[in-house]
């Protein structure tokens, strides 16, 4: 299952706080002429915004995205220096600026009026934004070229509720409101308010896979609700002494090839692992290693098979480019609450 793909974390503080929502994008980009899957890990919770810039052997850089709500003061545009010896000596320099940032209702993802940009021996390779002019205003960039829009293989996010899970993606240019409803044994998926599946007695169909329709798209989609459906019935059979009803299921929505799923960092390690250590009868499991997978549910499985290459990183550049074929992955872990 699910839980038993993570290690006992030791020593791990097991009072932070719990994300209100939390969104991985994994990008396919060019960093100092090498090929580079980049990961930018969007973090918000009741004190803190934050976001996680991270780059395989090469970079981890944690930054404020906007102030708690007890804080008198407002963030600053920022930038950062990094130097790197993986083949040759690179200046690698990050910018951000969230000042003016917007963001959809509940999310932790900026949706406009920011930026965020990578530079390698001052000559830029990564843009995310809208206010490009105000970047090179600010650092001096020379704009020599012209820089292609980085490719969104991946999106995996993290959405807490009782009964009703809201995610958002763009799939294939076109942006969609994906709700995920589960009660009563039945789970609902809708997609920009109309009902795309429903799938009954989970209780029995508690995994499975489905082809549904977004826009006129064709999108595999995988369900996972294990953990739900154990949870309900160690409830009703009064065996879950702990009372961890914190169980969460996990929903994969896949196009073309799919995506890229490199291993969890920062606040989305943090939260696995601490939901691990809450798990009942964790002190019984034996101890292994953090996989580079999110999880290892069979749904995750299916997905990778049902593709040519799924997460291997020996897939040709064509397979794994959202513009070339279109192929994407929206992975969401759905959280109960209390």
């Amino acid at each position: 299952m699910i839980p038993v793909c993570f290690s006992h974390p030791k020593g791990e503080a097991s009072s932070s706080p719990v994300p209100q929502n939390l969104i991985t994008c994994i990008y396919q980009t060019q960093l100092c002429n090498s090929p580079t899957y980049l990961t930018l890990t969007w973090s918000k919770t009741l004190f803190s915004h934050s976001l996680t810039i991270y780059a395989a052997d090469s970079f981890s850089l944690t930054v404020s995205v906007y102030p708690s709500t007890f804080s008198f003061f407002r963030n600053r545009p920022g930038s950062k220096s990094i130097h790197v010896t993986h083949h040759h000596y690179q200046k690698i320099k990050i910018y951000w600026d969230f000042t003016r940032a917007e963001f959809t209702r509940n999310s932790a993802e900026a949706e406009s009026c920011f930026y965020i940009a990578i530079s390698c021996n001052s000559r830029l390779e990564f843009f995310l934004g809208d206010l490009q002019n105000e970047l090179i205003r600010r650092s001096g960039l020379v704009m020599t070229r012209h820089i292609p829009e980085a490719a969104l293989l991946s999106r995996r996010e993290h959405v807490f509720g009782h009964k009703s899970y809201v995610s958002r993606a763009d799939f294939l240019g076109s942006k969609h409101e994906i709700v995920i409803e589960c009660s009563g044994g039945v789970l609902h998926v809708k997609v920009d308010g109309e009902t795309s599946l429903v799938v009954k007695r989970l209780g029995w169909k508690f995994r499975g896979n489905e082809r549904i329709y977004m826009g006129g798209v064709e999108v595999e989609f995988f369900w996972d609700v294990f953990n739900w459906v154990n949870n309900d019935d160690n409830i009703r059979n009064d065996s879950d002494k702990n009372g961890n009803r914190n169980g969460h299921g996990v929903f994969i929505f896949q196009v073309g090839d799919g995506g890229v799923w490199p291993e969890m960092v920062g606040p989305e390690k943090r939260l696995m692992r601490k939901s691990l250590s809450s798990a009942a009868g964790l002190a019984a499991m034996p101890s292994v290693t953090l996989s580079p997978s999110p999880s290892c549910s069979s749904v995750l499985q299916w997905a990778e098979e049902s593709s040519d290459c799924g997460r291997s990183s020996s897939c040709s550049s064509s397979t794994r480019s959202y513009g070339s074929n279109g192929g994407f992955s929206l992975l969401v872990y759905a959280w109960k609450k209390d």
